[in-house]
C-alpha cells in the first residue's frame, strides 16, 4: 500500500501542469499587479517610483473615472436584467412541445458562439444610419433616421441591445436545462389545485429555479462589468466619452497613455466593486431561501 507522502505527492504530480499554469498566468500576474498599483512605471523604464496610494487618491479626484464608473453601471443596470428576462422567456417557451424546437435553439445560441469582431461588424452595419436594417426597419413606423453608435443619447442603448443579443443564447441554455429538471408533477398538481400559468410560474416554476437564476446572474454582473470587446470595436469609448467603461478605462491608461500603475489601481478598484456586489447577492440569496423555508 501506498503511504500517504506518497499518495500526496503522486497527486501533486497530476496536478503540477494546472499548478504552473495558474501561478505563471494567473497568480503572479495578479500579484505584480497588486504592487504595481502602488507605484507608477510607463512599462518601457526598469524604474518604478513608489508612490504610495496616489495612485487610488488620483482615481477618486477625476471627474473621468467617476463618469466612466457611471456609464458601467448604467451598461449593467441595462443589460443584466433584460438579459435575464429575455433568456428565461425563450427558455420556457421552448420548454414547451414546438414544431423545430432544436432549430430554435441552435438559432439563439449561434451569437454566442460568434466572435466578437465579426459580431460586431453586423452590429454596425445593422446600426448604420443611412443603410442599417433597424433604422430601415423604424422608418415603416415613421421613425426618423437615428445615428446610434455617434449620438451620445442613443449610443449606451445600442451597445446594452447588442449585448444581450450576444450573450443570451448561453443564460437560455442554463435556464432551459434548468426547467427540465423541475418535476412535472409538481405542476401536474398545482393544476389539479386550481392553479393558473401565472401561478403556476411565480409559485412554483422560479422559487425552483432560483440556483441557476442566482448563477446567472452573479455571472452575467461579472462579465457586464467586464465588458470591453464590444466598446472597443463599436464606439471606442465614444461619442464624447458616453461609452467609455472601466475596463476601456483601464486599457487606455494602461496601453494608451502607458500609466500602468494608474491602470492596475483602477482594475483592482474594478476588483473590489465585484466582490462586493457578488457577496451582497450571496446574502440576498441566503435571505431569500431562508425566508421561503
Amino acid at each position: 500500500m501506498k503511504s500517504k507522502k506518497q499518495s500526496y505527492y503522486q497527486a501533486l504530480l497530476f496536478l503540477s501542469p494546472t499548478l504552473i499554469i495558474f501561478i505563471t498566468f494567473i497568480l503572479i500576474p495578479v500579484g505584480f499587479s497588486f504592487y504595481l498599483s502602488f507605484h507608477k512605471w510607463n512599462m518601457f523604464s526598469s524604474e518604478r517610483t513608489f508612490v504610495g496610494v496616489s495612485n487610488y487618491v488620483q482615481m477618486f479626484q477625476e471627474e473621468d473615472f467617476w463618469r466612466v464608473l457611471k456609464n458601467t453601471f448604467i451598461f449593467t443596470v441595462g443589460a443584466v436584467p433584460l438579459n435575464m428576462a429575455l433568456s428565461l422567456f425563450v427558455a420556457q417557451g421552448l420548454n414547451r412541445k414546438l414544431a423545430g424546437k432544436k432549430f430554435l435553439r441552435t438559432l439563439f445560441f449561434t451569437p454566442v458562439i460568434i466572435s466578437p469582431v465579426a459580431a460586431a461588424l453586423i452590429w454596425r452595419w445593422i446600426y448604420d444610419p443611412n443603410q442599417g436594417l433597424l433604422n430601415h426597419a423604424l422608418g415603416f413606423f415613421g421613425v426618423d433616421p437615428i445615428n446610434w453608435l455617434r449620438d451620445p443619447n442613443w449610443a449606451m442603448t445600442a451597445l446594452i441591445i447588442m449585448g444581450v443579443w450576444k450573450t443570451f443564447g448561453i443564460n437560455m441554455v442554463l435556464y432551459s436545462a434548468a426547467l427540465q429538471g423541475i418535476p412535472k408533477s409538481y405542476l401536474e398538481a398545482a393544476v389539479i389545485d386550481g392553479a393558473g400559468p401565472w401561478t403556476r410560474f411565480w409559485r412554483i416554476t422560479f422559487p425552483l429555479l432560483s440556483p441557476t437564476t442566482f448563477f446567472i446572474m452573479v455571472m452575467s454582473l461579472i462579465s457586464s462589468f467586464q465588458v470591453f470587446d464590444l466598446v472597443y470595436i463599436l464606439t471606442s469609448g465614444g461619442p464624447l466619452g458616453a461609452t467609455k467603461v472601466l475596463v476601456f478605462y483601464i486599457y487606455e491608461n494602461a496601453f494608451k497613455y502607458f500609466n500602468m500603475g494608474y491602470a492596475s489601481a483602477a482594475a483592482y478598484i474594478l476588483f473590489g466593486i465585484l466582490t462586493v456586489l457578488t457577496l451582497l447577492q450571496v446574502k440576498f440569496l441566503k435571505t431569500t431561501m431562508y425566508e421561503a423555508v
